[in-house]
């Protein structure tokens, strides 16, 4: 991973908390990059940024002391993704985060390739999340 990879992975973290990027614009800033998908792991506190040829780099969240509920409640989860979508009023990554743990989503996984996220709970039940069409 060079020096421009690990800044721009630093830089699309940071950008997802303090609202200065959006999600399409983050994934097609990453994939520029180089970078063909990444993972949040919201039980470790860790986001790792993902390159084809296996390299990767894990940063960590933002500090925060609220835990993954222990049941998945995919509807809940899905409104939390649909309010992002939409931009609703109030919308933040922080919240959105604040309120899919409380929904028991205990991480996610975003492909690139796949064009997909996959939601997944600490049971690994989950919620598929397709990019819409360009």
């Amino acid at each position: 991973m060079n020096d421009q990879q690990t800044a721009t992975a630093k830089a699309s973290l940071a950008a997802a908390y303090d609202a200065t990027m959006d999600f399409p614009t983050i994934v097609g800033t990453l994939i520029v990059a180089g970078f063909e998908g990444y993972s949040v792991d919201y039980r470790r506190k860790v986001c790792a940024y993902y390159l084809p040829d296996g390299d990767s780099i894990e940063l960590s969240l933002p500090p925060d002391d609220q835990t993954v509920a222990s049941e998945f409640l995919g509807e809940t989860v899905k409104a939390a993704i649909r309010e992002a979508q939409t931009g609703a009023a109030g919308y933040t990554y922080k919240g959105f985060c604040r309120k899919v743990k409380a929904a028991g989503c205990a991480g996610y996984i975003v492909s690139f390739l796949g064009r997909r996220v996959v939601y997944f709970g600490r049971t690994a039940e989950t919620h598929i999340e397709h990019f819409p069409n360009p």
